[in-house]
């Protein structure tokens, strides 16, 4: 039995890919209770003197709305010259064609002693529970740090202040469209020994 649970255990890990918003089910939701357990799941991450740095602001229904106009709204009133209609319309659009879209933040630790990059790192590791979560459900997923992610002007939408951060988002949705296979470097190619 064992056996065959670390057997599905890295079927997971090597057939997770990201579901982009444009490869999403169109109006297909995902049942809150699920997106409930898969946040659940991210806090199981691990991280220096469990301190738990993350914090996720859930957006769906209209509240995918909210999102995308604000950070549409955002790059309009602010990109200046470089300004690309095309950009403008996928924000105003992405977030509208996933189920959920969960704002990512990195809470930073200052009661203890602990390098920033930890914090950050603990998040990268609930995303990463984030992700095989929803494919263990068969959904879609995809961390992206577009739109207002490295705006700290634009994080007023989410109540996030220096030194805290946004992270990205991670979009949810049903796929209507698998990504196709990936591959990976050898092993060998990406592994050291020291005997």
């Amino acid at each position: 039995m064992q056996h065959d649970f670390i057997k599905a255990f890295n079927e997971l890990i090597v057939t997770r890919r990201s579901i982009f918003p444009d490869q999403f089910e169109a109006g297909a939701t995902v049942d809150d209770a699920v997106i409930e357990q898969i946040l659940t799941n991210a806090t199981w991450a691990p991280n220096h003197g469990k301190t738990e740095p993350w914090h996720f602001t859930v957006f769906t229904g209209k509240g995918l709305e909210v999102l995308a106009k604000h950070q549409s709204q955002f790059y309009k009133d602010n990109a200046g010259d470089n300004y690309v209609e095309s950009r403008y319309q996928k924000l105003l659009q992405n977030p509208l064609k996933a189920s959920h879209v969960i704002a990512i933040q990195m809470v930073r630790t200052t009661t203890k002693n602990i390098p920033e990059i930890e914090d950050i790192e603990a998040v990268a590791c609930a995303v990463q529970n984030l992700h095989l979560s929803v494919h263990a459900y068969g959904l879609g997923g995809y961390w992206t740090t577009g739109g207002i992610t490295y705006k700290p002007a634009a994080w007023s939408l989410l109540g996030i202040e220096p030194p805290n951060q946004l992270l990205g988002f991670f979009y949810i949705g049903k796929i209507a469209t698998p990504s196709t296979n990936a591959k990976r470097k050898p092993l060998a190619e990406v592994t050291q020994w020291i005997r």
